[in-house]
């Protein structure tokens, strides 16, 4: 039987999002019905709210979330209502070519419901990522439901949906940060200080924040930054050289997505070095002229990083196990906690560089 939840909408782009009655099916083949607990906002649904991702409006909008398990379609084996979960995006298939290649991190066919939300008008509602978490209850591929322990809290689990798993996995993954290895992080909101937190967990010695907010440097020291730079004052090129004895970062991970950040980066690492992007850019921007010798002669990588290349069955609980043991400080990621009709608030907050993460309490309980 279906149900009727409140869950965020965003009707028409550039709109302030409104809360909608939705109406979640039933779980069919594959599918499961999760009861949300928490769920963070993060800039991606900003993007869809604003037309920077698709134009497929209505729009229900949460991807980083936490919650239970309520109900299970047919052919579910390996979960049960009750379990506690963390959603992903990235529901492997198994059968895609990356999967045949053992690069299941690299689905190229990921799994999301088969069946539609609705308004109660019966429009069918685009998820956010195929999964639509600013509600009380949604409807995903099961797949997308990544089991870790209870012990938890939603308010933190969440976080590893998208932001915090993109941000470190692009570091530790991705970037393949190491022992000794030195990193720099351009843009330190909350992927940026992901990556730097999980350069400190993989032994990092040199870990460069760069930004252009004092606050947002003072929360990188934080999460282990060894060094700063405010590109409003200082070249962050020239900066990330002087504190890696003139050759520049092993790795920098460019978490803004611009031309000039990626420029920034390109300059910034060492002979053999290795850029990532993370940063999520808009259609519009175009890479910067950089003469090709530039990257010949200096060799190394530039990757782009997929949800910080993470694998969930393995990742989350990986990094749940890691706050658990005080390891990973997810909490520090939280700035506050709000109601589902204070998200447009939180966009405000979000563009002012005022908070890290704000996060939606569904189950006050799970905080």
């Amino acid at each position: 039987m279906s149900q009727k939840v409140r869950g965020v909408v965003a009707l028409a782009e550039g709109e302030p999002v409104t809360v909608e009655t939705i109406i979640v099916p039933e779980p069919g083949p594959g599918e499961a019905v999760v009861a949300i607990q928490a769920c963070g906002v993060c800039h991606t649904d900003l993007h869809y709210r604003d037309g920077g991702i698709n134009d497929e409006f209505p729009f229900l909008l949460g991807h980083e979330a936490a919650g239970i398990v309520e109900s299970i379609g047919d052919g579910v084996a390996d979960l049960s209502p009750g379990d506690y979960v963390v959603l992903n995006w990235r529901a492997v298939c198994g059968a895609c070519r990356a999967c045949r290649r053992g690069k299941p991190q690299y689905c190229f066919d990921t799994c999301n419901a088969e069946q539609a939300m609705t308004l109660e008008d019966g429009t069918v509602l685009s998820p956010a990522l195929g999964i639509g978490a600013f509600a009380e209850k949604t409807l995903v591929a099961a797949g997308q439901c990544t089991k870790v322990n209870p012990e938890a809290p939603a308010q933190v689990a969440g976080l590893l949906g998208c932001g915090v798993m993109a941000g470190l996995g692009a570091a530790v993954n991705t970037g393949q940060v190491g022992r000794g290895d030195s990193l720099a992080v351009i843009g330190c909101g909350g992927v940026g200080d992901a990556a730097i937190a999980g350069a400190k967990l993989a032994g990092a010695t040199t870990i460069i924040a760069v930004d252009t907010d004092p606050r947002k440097l003072t929360w990188a020291e934080e999460f282990g930054a060894t060094h700063t730079c405010n590109a409003r004052e200082t070249d962050p090129v020239e900066f990330i050289r002087s504190v890696t004895d003139g050759y520049g970062a092993d790795v920098v991970v460019d978490a803004v997505g611009r031309p000039e950040t990626y420029r920034q980066a390109f300059f910034a690492r060492d002979l053999a070095g290795t850029v990532v992007l993370v940063g999520v850019p808009t259609p519009d921007l175009m890479a910067p002229e950089i003469p090709l010798i530039e990257y010949f002669g200096r060799g190394g990588a530039l990757k782009s990083s997929w949800y910080g290349d993470c694998l969930p069955s393995r990742d989350f609980p990986t990094c749940i196990d890691l706050y658990l043991q005080g390891r990973l400080p997810l909490d520090k990621f939280v700035t506050e906690t709000i109601a589902l009709d204070q998200i447009e608030s939180a966009f405000d907050k979000m563009r002012a560089g005022e908070v890290l993460r704000s996060v939606v309490l569904l189950d006050p309980t799970r905080s």
